[in-house]
């Protein structure tokens, strides 16, 4: 083959290698952003992510620690609640969505139910623990209780003595989780229907387990996928009206489990927590990697709970305490080891220890309020903490194989591939300004091999003509 077309042909085939290559480094982003799109609309065609968003695969587990009252003799006499952290008691929480409703308007209606089933090797402890906290029963009816005329706080009370119920309570930790007997929530139940939220058992998470967090409709995204996840209506509400301001009143986020894609580093995770009646939202605070998986860690503001003279947008879910609580009467809302709060907290109560790694509310992506009654001693108007919990997920096994593959491995293929090309077709041009330089210097050497030969022969003619 001749030389010169070889080169031009290489020329040919390096630069339009290399424009391949430059193209891709710009297509490819968009390419894979595409599929991502496409692969994670809310739609049964989505096999692999419809099947995770409904019967989520990823194991969630519910920690819960108790704050066992040491001295609660003393505290009745005005002493300071002394208390010692028990736990974690672990459950595996299974979650599935139910009633899956599609509408035309590119949104989807579901409950979501929850159900509890006790991780003895994950746990510190029994579930025949025993620990003492406070009474919700008794506590709590006192703080709904006090504007009541006196009389009927005294029959109260009365009724309370009637059942020795006192303001705390010693069970065992399966009873205060899922409900104990007692006669006393009967008699409620019977006289002041409605006064509990439970009609059976009385237990702290008693109306958690086997029950759904209400009627969420979320966007699908396949109108617009930065609306994926964000919630339309809850209940078919699409606002609260249990506190005082619309700003405190909107819903707003996702419902906490899966946020539209492509965050940055300016993007907060809002979310609306049914158990916590409100909308909640998170803040970048640093990157990280989990698995070899990079992820964003997003952390709970020290805003969250601010009362409403620290943070007036916060000033509609007054009447408020200290910073660091929310009140939800006939309780308070805080961060564990009322992290975050107000430091005068910590003095009303002995054997806090909050730090922001146990206690600090973060997402990877990728307390009684009591008043006195008869039956309550001398007990003093403090924030004691009885309960804390963290719920926690992580992937593993195949899911965090297809995930990797997915968010690390194809990405790094598809940049190799684009410097690739642009390499081998540098490569290819510069072969063929090569091949195509030693052609000519090629021919150049003939040439003067020519010459030289001509030089000669007209070198050997002269010589002649001189002999003769």
């Amino acid at each position: 083959m001749n030389k010169s077309k070889l080169a031009i042909g290489l020329l040919v085939v390096g630069t339009l290698t290399a424009v391949f290559g430059t193209v891709l480094l710009f297509v490819g982003p968009i390419i894979i952003d595409d599929q991502i799109v496409k692969n994670l609309v809310i739609d049964p065609k989505n096999e692999m992510s419809y099947t995770m968003w409904k019967d989520v695969p990823v194991p969630f587990f519910m920690s819960v620690y108790f704050f066992n009252v040491l001295n609660p003799t003393e505290v009745l006499a005005g002493e300071k609640p002394m208390v010692e952290q028990r736990g974690p008691y672990v459950y595996r929480k299974r979650i599935q969505k139910q009633n899956i409703t599609f509408h035309p308007n590119h949104t989807v209606s579901y409950l979501e139910y929850r159900s509890y089933f006790f991780e003895p090797s994950m746990s510190m402890g029994n579930e025949s623990d025993v620990v003492t906290i406070p009474n919700m029963l008794v506590l709590g009816a006192a703080v709904m209780m006090e504007n009541l005329p006196f009389a009927l706080r005294l029959m109260i009370s009365t009724t309370f003595k009637t059942f020795k119920e006192g303001p705390f309570l010693t069970k065992s930790v399966e009873e205060l989780m899922w409900g104990y007997d007692s006669k006393l929530v009967d008699f409620l139940n019977k006289w002041l229907p409605g006064m509990l939220p439970s009609t059976g058992k009385f237990g702290l998470f008693a109306e958690f387990n086997n029950s759904n967090t209400g009627l969420f409709t979320i966007h699908t995204g396949k109108d617009d996928i930065r609306l994926i996840h964000k919630v339309d209506s809850w209940n078919g509400l699409t606002k609260l009206t249990n506190w005082k301001t619309p700003q405190c009143n909107m819903i707003n986020g996702t419902a906490g489990q899966m946020w539209p894609p492509f965050m940055t580093k300016e993007s907060t995770l809002p979310f609306y927590s049914p158990d916590a009646c409100r909308s909640l939202e998170l803040v970048y605070q640093r990157e990280g990697i989990m698995d070899g998986i990079p992820l964003y860690r997003y952390v709970a503001p020290k805003t969250m709970f601010a009362n409403g003279s620290d943070y007036a947008p916060n000033e509609g879910f007054c009447p408020c305490r200290q910073s660091g609580l929310l009140n939800t009467p006939p309780v308070f809302i805080s961060h564990p080891h009322f992290y975050n709060a107000d430091p005068v907290l910590l003095d009303f109560v002995q054997g806090l220890q909050p730090t922001e790694g146990e206690h600090g509310l973060f997402i990877d992506i990728h307390p009684i309020f009591s008043k006195s009654l008869r039956e309550t001693g001398k007990i003093s108007e403090v924030m004691m903490p009885m309960i804390w919990f963290e719920e926690s997920g992580y992937i593993d096994g195949e899911i965090l194989t297809t995930f990797h593959t997915n968010l690390v491995i194809l990405p790094m293929v598809m940049v190799y591939m684009q410097y690739c090309f642009i390499g081998l077709g540098l490569a290819t041009i510069l072969g063929a300004v090569l091949l195509r330089y030693r052609e000519k210097a090629s021919v150049k050497d003939t040439v003067n091999i020519a010459d030289a030969h001509k030089l000669q022969t007209e070198t050997l003619i002269v010589n002649d003509k001189d002999k003769m």
